[in-house]
């Protein structure tokens, strides 16, 4: 299995230098191979393959001297990246979505580079970048497992990162018994089946006055300025926390999840078509319920626990004790099944409803 460590790094002035320049020079060279297959298509309706563009990479190499200043392995990364946007295009084509061409990156666009396999080394609390030098990380967790890759990563705050990708061998705990259903929502960021609630923490809307007198400087000031640069780095700063709280809080709370319940049942919610509704599409994109499944599956998967999504049609209108459909508007909170007499909190009846289909789904 595959697990990613994400460490902080302290370069020296120097070495920020060295990792801004890599950056810049990654860039031109995913940039110019983007142009070389987008011209050759265009031109001569020909398509260029990866090996194709690695071979080119060392005739650049002759031409442009500062690429010996990057590892080869990670100017071939850059080529491999282009290669994986268009596959990507071609089958957004192929299966009719909106396909969305790749790009070129602009000027501080591209933010991260990687070692597939060589060229770092990581010693105590030094990571020997090659071709940069030894940087301080802070390994506030041991890495467990085989080293695979290695991603160097810059914040928009100009904060370096190292995510560290591992394959290892899980160590299955004793499965548990327990199941819970849980609908997430606005209201209250989750409702599990057996009836408690997970408050929704709201970071946005938490920081949301804060961040629009920041916007609002930023929009103030002259382009090319210093003072622009500077309210360009407060806004960022405070999407940052923002991203971060709720980075923590999506982990803090799978965890506690996965710790109790050995099988845990989602409803697998379509959020771009639900974020079209403007009067709640600020409101679900802070929610992060895609965040939030992700991290869980993942901590599932290290504790021998189930993840289970299921179709989530009716389970808010459908009532959990005789499966009457009870007809409700948005501001209905309580259910009350006019059937069987059941009365009880909208989003538990849910919850109980998804927990049903996932232990169906089980068998």
């Amino acid at each position: 299995m595959l697990k990613a460590y994400h460490y902080r790094l302290y370069p020296t002035k120097s070495q920020a230098t060295l990792l801004e320049q890599t950056l810049e020079i990654c860039r031109w060279v995913y940039n110019d191979t983007l142009a070389l297959r987008k011209d050759a298509w265009e031109q001569d309706q020909r398509s260029i393959s990866l090996y194709e563009t690695n071979k080119i990479l060392t005739q650049w190499k002759q031409d442009r001297p500062d690429l010996k200043q990057v590892h080869s392995q990670v100017l071939q990364n850059a080529q491999m990246r282009v290669d994986l946007a268009f596959k990507a295009f071609f089958r957004r084509v192929k299966s009719g979505e909106k396909p969305g061409y790749p790009r070129f990156k602009g000027k501080g666009r591209y933010d991260s580079f990687t070692y597939p396999q060589y060229g770092f080394n990581l010693d105590g609390d030094r990571l020997h970048l090659a071709k940069i030098g030894d940087v301080r990380v802070v390994l506030h967790r041991p890495v467990e497992g085989s080293i695979k890759t290695l991603t160097i990563r810059r914040s928009a705050t100009g904060k370096w990162y190292a995510c560290f990708s591992v394959e290892y061998d899980p160590d299955f705990v004793p499965q548990k018994e327990t199941a819970v259903g849980i609908d997430v929502g606005l209201e209250s960021f989750a409702t599990l089946s057996n009836g408690e609630k997970i408050e929704n923490p709201r970071f946005f809307r938490t920081d949301e006055k804060a961040l629009a007198k920041a916007q609002r400087r930023l929009s103030k000031a002259e382009k090319g300025t210093s003072e622009r640069k500077k309210a360009r780095k407060i806004v960022a700063h405070v999407h940052e926390r923002i991203a971060n709280r709720r980075f923590n809080f999506a982990h803090q709370t799978s965890r506690q999840l996965v710790n109790r319940f050995g099988a845990i049942v989602f409803e697998d919610l379509n959020i771009t078509n639900m974020q079209k509704n403007h009067c709640l599409a600020k409101s679900i994109a802070d929610a992060a319920w895609n965040q939030f499944v992700t991290i869980t599956q993942s901590k599932a998967e290290d504790a021998g626990s189930h993840v289970i999504q299921v179709n989530p049609r009716n389970t808010s209108l459908m009532c959990s004790r005789c499966g009457m459909i009870v007809a409700k508007a948005l501001s209905d909170r309580i259910h009350s099944c006019p059937h069987c007499g059941l009365e009880m909190d909208r989003d538990q009846n849910a919850a109980i409803n998804i927990l049903r289909l996932g232990l169906q789904s089980l068998g």
